[in-house]
């Protein structure tokens, strides 16, 4: 095969891809579209109770309203600050976990069981506990926020550095790597797409912490904007939250797809 028939089959290749990736995009903003009109045209019709569940309009008029008046940037950022804080505490504090168990296979072995039942545990059963323990402040929450994703993250991730091959640990150590070099130039790397599918699954992790947290014991946030509109009847309010949460939990998504892609790239 001649050099330019490689590089006609690439280009192929490449189109194909592209094609693919309209296609994929056009249906998903298709679907995107198809539910607000349902959405908007059921309530209008009386399809559905406007009243209970309100309607794009109606939440369009609300958005813009609570931006114009500030409440809305307002709790949301509190909201996205507790969120990332509480998504980097568990991420972080879940890989370093991992990473000791990892250095220790006698402390692994004896942990095991604990982590199987910590897991188990109903992370958001224990919000009251840690409002009584830190108090009923921002901290609670990014606490509440971390220890949804923490343990499940110390689970995949230390799963992943014992299945990475150890012939690679053993060259390295033929040629006088120290156990940190080798985690550090094998099994770290090795795992690195184990760790990206984890940072996407923490993201939703976060996110319910938090918002569970803002449930239980904040007055700002958009999960005391989502209490307040049950509490209040003013269910526009609810799913304005609710679709805000939407919209940067997929922001925040994304940038770890964006990541993902710089370090298969690297």
């Amino acid at each position: 095969m001649t050099k330019n028939e490689i590089k006609s089959l690439h280009e192929q290749y490449l189109s194909g891809l592209k094609r693919e990736k309209r296609f994929v995009r056009f249906f998903q903003g298709l679907i995107f579209i198809l539910f607000f009109v349902a959405w908007e045209s059921a309530s209008r019709l009386h399809w559905i109770d406007p009243l209970i569940f309100s309607s794009p309009s109606k939440v369009w008029d609300l958005f813009i309203k609570k931006s114009l008046d500030g409440s809305l940037v307002a709790n949301l950022g509190i909201t996205v600050t507790e969120t990332i804080l509480g998504f980097l505490a568990g991420t972080l504090l879940g890989t370093l976990l991992a990473a000791i168990l990892w250095w220790s296979p006698i402390l692994s072995k004896i942990l095991d069981p604990f982590l199987v039942i910590l897991n188990a545990m109903p992370k958001v059963a224990l919000g009251p506990i840690l409002i009584v323990a830190l108090g009923a402040n921002m901290t609670s929450i990014v606490a509440m926020g971390t220890l949804v994703s923490v343990i499940i993250t110390t689970i995949v991730v230390f799963t992943a550095f014992k299945e990475v091959d150890p012939n690679y640990v053993k060259v390295l150590q033929i040629f006088g790597a120290t156990r940190f070099q080798s985690f550090k130039e094998a099994i770290l790397p090795a795992s690195f797409p184990t760790i990206i599918s984890t940072l996407k699954v923490n993201v939703g992790l976060s996110w319910v912490g938090v918002i569970v947290g803002e449930f239980l014991t904040s007055s700002r946030g958009l999960g005391y904007m989502i209490i307040y509109g049950f509490q209040v009847f003013d269910f526009t309010l609810v799913f304005l939250s609710l679709l805000v949460i939407a919209v940067f939990a997929t922001l925040m998504y994304q940038l770890v797809e964006l990541l993902e892609k710089k370090l298969i790239k690297d």
